[in-house]
């Protein structure tokens, strides 16, 4: 079957999907398949797909979109899974901007329900060279390899929250930013969540040298199965492509579905912990991020950032109680660099005695 896909979602960006496409109607309803369906209805709200360029478009009614089948647990948006059997004609929901389609089993009120469409077949890409045979598409395809190769000897300055929208990528790009003015080669990565390009992107733009995320290693959401190899992958790929330091947001908060405490809670990946920045919305969720990595981890915080940082109220809350650094990333970013900056000399001192 051959159709037009007018929208390809971000999510598929490991693999050269067409817009004009070929499907098949043999759908394999697992994480990382790349289906085409049909957008069904309006919406005003939550109504954009990130493409392939990082730019948003609107989705309308008839819209044919190319997306990846996968699962979501986001406690500020939509929250879905890959239904077991799948077949033409069935609807499925797009969970997130980056084009991730599934069944959605909860919804925030402040976007509203989600976009329904409906399954046209699975695309197809055509690998080998003058063979007409097509394979279904996954974004495993031309991935990162996920390996047990031995981690590498960068410093890393990991960004950590205690929930979506605190702030780490903010933080995370203003490191980058001051880091990258100081003559380091800077490699950024996203480590967890669900997958979107826009962050990645961000963080080229605040001068890193290389930028990927765990999309790139093949993975739709990350999870406490597939958060720490992918990790090691995107770490060792940074390294590999010559990162001096490298900056590594942690999507999610420490508590979540995401697979961030297993991170955290691998040796071997703090062993390269130059610092971590932790981003807290108020000061309840500053207090109990201390006590999480303390009481959960052994982890020390260098230095919180985020909205509890916003003003003197809650930046003299996190000195005075918390007896941490507290410096806000969007109105303090010089010392916050130099701070990091500090950190990483520290640490690279410390690996090569």
């Amino acid at each position: 079957m051959r159709v037009w896909i007018d929208k390809i979602a971000s999510a598929t960006s490991n693999v050269p999907v067409r817009h004009d496409g070929r499907l098949t109607q043999t759908l394999v309803p697992r994480e990382g398949h790349i289906v085409a369906a049909r957008v069904v209805g309006e919406k005003s709200t939550y109504n954009q797909l990130e493409d392939l360029h990082g730019r948003m478009v609107a989705l309308h009614d008839g819209d044919i979109i190319a997306g990846v089948l996968g699962e979501r647990s986001a406690l500020q948006g939509y929250s879905g899974v890959v239904p077991s059997e799948l077949k033409v004609g069935d609807r499925l929901q797009v969970l997130n901007l980056g084009g991730v389609l599934g069944v959605c089993t909860s919804e925030n009120p402040d976007v509203g329900r989600p976009f329904n469409v409906e399954v046209l077949g699975a695309v197809l890409v055509f690998p080998d060279f003058e063979n007409r045979t097509g394979v279904p598409a996954h974004i495993g395809m031309n991935a990162i390899p996920v390996d047990s190769a031995p981690l590498p000897a960068v410093p890393v300055v990991y960004v950590a929250g205690t929930c979506m929208n605190s702030g780490k990528t903010t933080a995370a790009c203003q490191l980058i930013r001051e880091l990258s003015k100081r003559g380091a080669a800077v490699g950024a990565c996203k480590l967890t969540g669900v997958s979107l390009r826009r962050d990645v992107l961000q963080m080229l733009d605040y001068g890193a040298s290389w930028s990927v995320s765990f999309t790139e290693a093949g993975a739709v959401s990350t999870n406490h199965r597939n958060a720490v190899p992918v990790t090691r992958a995107l770490l060792a790929h940074l390294a590999d492509a010559g990162a001096e330091v490298i900056v590594a947001e942690l999507g999610d908060g420490v508590h979540g579905e995401y697979g961030v405490g297993a991170i955290l809670a691998d040796e071997e990946l703090m062993e390269l912990c130059a610092a971590l920045v932790m981003c807290a919305n108020d000061p309840v969720g500053a207090w109990g991020a201390r006590r999480i990595l303390d009481a959960d981890f052994g982890l020390s915080i260098d230095v919180m950032s985020g909205p509890t940082t916003d003003n003197a109220v809650g930046t003299d809350y996190v000195q005075r109680e918390l007896g941490l650094a507290a410096l806000n990333a969007r109105t303090h970013g010089t010392e916050l660099g130099e701070l990091m900056a500090s950190k990483v000399a520290a640490h690279s001192q410390r690996g090569l005695r």
